[in-house]
């Protein structure tokens, strides 16, 4: 992703109180999302990995 649309994702994970793991490294994007509070998925993992494919979309 593109620096914009990272900078997106953050404001969105410090928005929804919901920080994944990021690294970025020359020519790739790694994230987790871990859950501290709640055993497998929530919504808050759902909304913020559509939010991505959406961002990552617009730079293929």
């Amino acid at each position: 992703m593109l620096a914009g649309a990272w900078s997106s994702v953050a404001l969105l994970a410090e928005k929804m109180d919901h920080h994944p793991e990021c690294f970025n490294v020359y020519n790739k994007v790694q994230v987790a999302m871990p859950s501290h509070d709640i055993a497998g998925l929530s919504e808050h993992h759902i909304r913020m990995a559509k939010y991505m494919e959406e961002q990552a979309k617009r730079f293929v």
